[in-house]
């Protein structure tokens, strides 16, 4: 996994929980369910990269 690659999944989770706190605090669903699904999407791409990882070694 690249530096650059942990680095964009890193913001992408926090930009969703983000969104998920600002959700929360407005009681705006739908932007907490986009905040949820963003960090959803880093930790497969994360796990993913982690796999690649194993297999180069």
């Amino acid at each position: 996994m690249s530096l650059a690659d942990k680095a964009k999944n890193a913001a992408e989770d926090l930009a969703g929980k983000a969104k998920e706190a600002v959700g929360k605090v407005t009681g705006d669903e739908d932007l907490k369910a986009e905040g949820q699904t963003d960090q959803s999407k880093s930790d497969l791409k994360q796990a993913g990269e982690k796999v690649k990882d194993a297999f180069k070694k």
